[in-house]
């Protein structure tokens, strides 16, 4: 018997967030061993702070740190313009709530028509907190035009912990691995650009090995980490390589910025950003996030995929350690995609709307 509902603060924020995360908010109520949920809707996003000047409130931060156990957050508008007085809300509540790992796996069965014939299974683990993302830009008018500047910072402080964090994620997946009685070796890639970065992205990537091989040198050669290859990629050649190789990467951590364009860009091996997932962590809260945007160009048509929502739902479970529901969804999106009947349109030929897709995955839910 389950002692209390887990309360879940659930921030659809801007365009298809509102769609898609109460379809994620049904199919966890629905999954097999879930626990009783309470879901507490909390006010967020770009469309927000043009309605009120205010993109994030405070009882938003106060309520998901005081009562709630972990929240989802949906899709957020970001002008590609400057707006006075506006940030972005994911990226402040990923300070406030000391998210400093972003979480992104890519994998999912072969689907049909896919010009990717072998299965992709990679996990980008994203440093969350600093990069370039700090937004400390400045304009400056010269004789010559205007010059503008951006600061970028990688502390060895936070690239030693989103090591830590990336070879943890490594050692979980070696045990799965191990579990389900297969041999493949565990790997761990560095992304960096140290070749021409050689301060800040030779910080970063310093940071990451001090973490492997002083486990090592404390464990006599026989540490934690023991069995996990630990590898490298400069980050314009792994791009490369993830299309044409994408079974060479395992487990990628990255800066910030770097993280982000390699997990995007990761989405096209499985078919579409609408399938990926991700979770923001921390060492006490976790919150779920898909990482497509948020498609304004059809919000409130009935048709955005819900699955990479759904999936993030499933994710945050598992980070919480509900890995029963979170494996029963899993299996049921999976499914759904390999039935190939109930595919949004950004999807190759997919036709269904968002309810379809909700119907389909709760179908096999109760199937499974």
């Amino acid at each position: 018997m389950w002692q209390r509902a887990l309360r879940i603060g659930m921030i659809p924020a801007d365009g298809i967030g509102r769609e898609v995360l109460p379809v994620a908010q049904r199919v966890m109520s629905a999954a097999p061993g879930a626990p009783p949920f309470e879901f507490v809707p909390l006010p967020a996003g770009f469309e927000l702070f043009q309605k009120t000047g205010e993109a994030l409130p405070q009882v938003t931060i106060d309520t998901l740190k005081n009562e709630c156990d972990g929240a989802m957050f949906g899709s957020v508008s970001s002008p590609s313009h400057k707006v006075e007085g506006y940030s972005s809300p994911i990226v402040r509540l990923r300070k406030e709530l000391g998210l400093y790992a972003n979480i992104r796996p890519v994998s999912g069965p072969v689907l049909p028509g896919s010009p990717i014939k072998v299965p992709v299974d990679i996990v980008t683990i994203r440093e969350n907190t600093e990069c370039l993302y700090i937004k400390q830009e400045t304009l400056e008018e010269t004789p010559h035009g205007k010059v503008a500047r951006a600061i970028r910072q990688i502390s060895e402080s936070a690239s030693t912990r989103i090591g830590k964090k990336a070879l943890d994620v490594a050692l979980a997946r070696q045990a799965m691995r191990a579990a389900a009685g297969s041999a493949q070796q565990t790997k761990v890639t560095i992304c960096h650009k140290s070749n021409v970065l050689s301060v800040t992205d030779g910080l970063f990537r310093t940071s990451v090995r001090r973490v492997y091989d002083s486990d090592k040198r404390e464990h006599g050669g026989h540490g934690r980490y023991e069995g996990l290859v630990l590898d490298e990629q400069l980050v314009d050649s792994m791009v490369y390589r993830m299309f044409r190789e994408p079974n060479v990467f395992d487990v990628v951590v990255a800066p910030n910025l770097y993280g982000d364009i390699i997990s995007d860009g990761a989405a096209a091996l499985v078919g579409s950003l609408g399938l990926v997932a991700s979770v923001n962590a921390g060492d006490t809260f976790i919150m779920g996030e898909p990482v497509h945007g948020s498609a304004p160009d059809i919000c409130g048509k009935n048709m955005a995929n819900p699955m990479a929502a759904v999936r993030s739902a499933a994710l945050m479970l598992e980070y919480m350690g509900y890995t029963e529901p979170a494996l029963a969804i899993y299996r049921a999106v999976d499914h759904v995609l390999v039935q190939g009947q109930a595919w949004t349109p950004d999807l190759p030929g997919g036709t269904a709307t968002t309810s379809d897709v909700e119907a389909a995955i709760l179908r096999a839910l109760q199937d499974s």
